[in-house]
């Protein structure tokens, strides 16, 4: 009886393997595997591990330890009867005295053991991947036929944990490729051989106008135009032929929307084969979406350089200079209006500044950490006049790819300048007063209006008055206007204020035009400075202070390094008695200064059109004019050469970026060029970087 129960228990043992374990996977089959298998082989304990060999930790899968489970079990094998199993990847068998073998395992002792068995399990490249191990309380024997079947428990749990790794691979690899598919810009579109979608991505959903849902088992060929349908099914049978596994879509394709509209698309198609059906997948981009992204880079760049013209404003004097009577008056109402919403106009002559006062306005309210937003009316073509101020929708017209603020939405907050408000389009004043009366803006092509909080300042040069009168302005956008009128004076009436003006345009022409040098304004320069009539006005000093900083070589600034701009209907001096006062060469030098060196500056009245202003860049006559004799000769020709000097200087600079030059001269582009062409000067081009 004894011999066939012997026979019969590896039998035994398998059964119960095989049933404890058939229905389980996973976790819960490391749970039944070592519960079965302590209960076959009549142990205390069972455990199943996985081994961590770069801590020699080994942490177990599933525990059965005196009848239940024990969870989260992890040791270092070292001093344990384990690490001999792991170490020497081979079974190992101790019947009895398993605590005097290792004493320095504590655990043995809380489970009062005295016997161990444990058999390590391998991974595909022969390195152990954990190891299965029974405890008992009582001595134990592992004959060959109980031996093998322990190792084929052990087998057992390689094959499930093998199984279970490979599982997380797969799911690992498929969620990384279902989160590159998904987050991609590029739609993509996964197809059967005959272009039936089997799957597409949100990009793609978002470009058809349907879900992604929707397009599954949608045909391809019927979101494509006949033509673009035909195209893509040549370019796949040539994929077929020249057994090619992807290609480009010459010219892309023009697919149809949802809505019925259509786009076009650069595409790329590719093939695969799975489950041994042939499967196609395809990459669209909208060339649509690309032309706007590049539109918006093109725009966002002419911001960026808005705002660093705006920094250059602000470094370049951001206070009003002057302390005579008439300036005071204007600081003082600037601070009486500026705490207030009221709406503001600031009249005066060209170049008095009124861009200057208007920033004060807006530095001194409560809406100084908002935009500040200038407007210059008169350069904006009538045609974009509506799309500039008011913005636009996407497709209001042709062209608009892309929705847009306007610039008195863009301004949200803040203070829109209006300057040269008297040149505004009688249909954009009608518009404008629209706005002053209900905060509110419609873009062109919107349904709806978008509420804007902004502050308006104005400026304008001429009589708005007249205007009216004349029906040139809007009567009831001016009185809109005019709730408070802000009025500058022309310098001629605060010559006071010339001296401290005149400190200030030299301190930065000498940090830009003079290398860093140090000059001072002499006294008979300041006297003649202050006779003179200045009809350009504030704007007219400083470029007469650009020119004397390029003349000067000593650091001195005297009366012959004046040159005066000549206006018609304004003399170069006041009186003729004072241009006798002045020395000889400077007397010559401003009755001889002709039309071409002239600046645009209004005359002392307002005027129905403003004059063009004066370029910073003090600009010499073109060496053909040089025709005249004397003092006027020698220092027209210095200031030629010097003009020659410092175009080629900027040029180098940059590279021959004539752009770049320009804009660090302060001149344009254009004018650049006409002084190249008239210096016989080659134009260059930009550098290239070398490969």
């Amino acid at each position: 009886m004894r011999s066939a129960a012997v026979q019969s228990r590896p039998e035994a043992l398998i059964r119960y393997l095989l049933e404890g374990t058939s229905s389980q996977t996973g976790q819960e089959f490391f749970r039944a595997l070592v519960h079965s298998a302590a209960l076959a082989m009549d142990v205390a304990g069972v455990w199943v591990t996985e081994y961590l060999p770069e801590r020699k930790v080994l942490r177990s899968l599933a525990f059965w330890m005196n009848g239940q489970y024990i969870h989260d079990y992890e040791y270092n094998i070292a001093g344990t009867p384990c690490e001999v199993v792991v170490e020497e990847a081979r079974l190992v068998h101790y019947p009895d005295r398993i605590i005097e073998l290792f004493p320095n395992d504590p655990d043995l002792t809380a489970f009062n053991a005295v016997s161990y068995a444990g058999v390590p399990f391998f991974r595909s490249d022969g390195t152990v991947l954990g190891h299965l191990s029974a405890l008992d309380t009582k001595y134990l024997e592992l004959p060959s036929d109980l031996e093998s079947v322990f190792r084929i428990f052990a087998d057992r749990a390689a094959a499930e944990f093998n199984r279970l790794r490979a599982e997380s691979t797969i799911r690992e690899s498929e969620q990384r490729f279902s989160g590159l598919f998904e987050s991609a810009m590029d739609s993509i579109i996964e197809t059967d051989d005959q272009f039936r979608i089997q799957r597409a991505n949100s990009s793609a959903a978002s470009l058809f106008g349907f879900t992604a849902a929707e397009l599954v088992n949608r045909k391809l060929t019927a979101l494509l135009t006949p033509a673009s349908a035909r195209k893509l099914g040549n370019v796949a049978d040539d994929l077929d032929s020249q057994s090619r596994q992807f290609a480009w879509v010459p010219g892309g394709l023009d697919a149809i929307r949802s809505n019925a509209s259509t786009f076009a698309a650069e595409a790329s198609i590719s093939r695969f084969d799975m489950h041994g059906c042939r499967r196609y997948s395809l990459i669209l981009r909208n060339v649509q979406d690309q032309l706007a992204a590049e539109n918006r880079l093109r725009e966002l760049e002419q911001e960026t350089a808005y705002l660093l013209s705006e920094i250059a404003e602000h470094q370049n004097g951001g206070e009003i200079v002057g302390n005579s009577q008439p300036i005071r008056a204007v600081v003082n109402a600037v601070c009486q209006v500026a705490p207030t919403p009221a709406t503001v106009l600031i009249t005066g002559e060209t170049g008095t500044g009124k861009e200057l006062v208007a920033r004060a306005i807006h530095q001194r309210s409560e809406r100084a950490a908002r935009p500040f937003v200038r407007v210059n009316c008169a350069a904006i073509p009538a045609a974009l006049c509506e799309s500039e101020f008011f913005g636009h929708e996407r497709g209001a017209f042709t062209g608009a790819l892309y929705a847009k603020a306007g610039l008195l939405e863009s301004a949200a907050g803040g203070t829109v300048f209006l300057d040269e408000v008297g040149e505004m389009p009688s249909v954009l004043q009608a518009r404008l007063l629209r706005v002053l009366e209900e905060p509110e803006v419609r873009r062109l092509g919107a349904l709806r209006p978008r509420p804007v909080d902004i502050r308006l300042v104005a400026a304008t040069n001429r009589d708005l008055a007249a205007e009216v009168q004349r029906g040139a302005f809007r009567k009831d956008l001016f009185f809109r206007l005019t709730g408070f009128t802000l009025h500058v004076p022309p310098l001629r009436h605060r010559p006071a204020d010339i001296a401290p003006l005149a400190a200030r345009f030299l301190k930065t022409s000498a940090g830009m035009l003079g290398a860093g040098r140090t000059l001072q304004l002499s006294a008979p320069a300041l006297a003649r400075l202050e006779q003179h009539p200045w009809p350009g006005n504030v704007r007219e000093l400083r470029n007469v202070i650009d020119r004397a900083v390029l003349l000067s070589r000593d650091g001195r600034i005297g009366p012959e390094h004046l040159i005066f701009d000549e206006i018609e209907g304004h003399s170069a001096a006041p009186v003729e008695s004072a241009a006798a006062r002045v020395p000889e060469p400077v007397a010559r030098v401003q009755h001889a200064t002709p039309p071409s060196m002239a600046a645009a500056a209004a005359t002392p009245t307002p005027s129905p059109s403003p004059s063009p202003s004066l370029s910073p860049l003090p600009i010499a006559p073109p060496p053909s004019s040089l025709n005249g004799g004397g003092a006027e000769t020698g220092v027209r020709a210095e200031m030629a050469a010097i003009e020659q000097r410092r175009i080629t200087e900027a040029l180098e600079r940059f590279g021959g970026n004539q752009t770049r030059a320009a804009a660090f001269l302060k001149i344009s582009r254009r004018t650049l060029l006409k002084r190249l062409d008239a210096y016989g000067s080659t134009r260059p081009r930009k550098a290239r970087p070398q490969a």
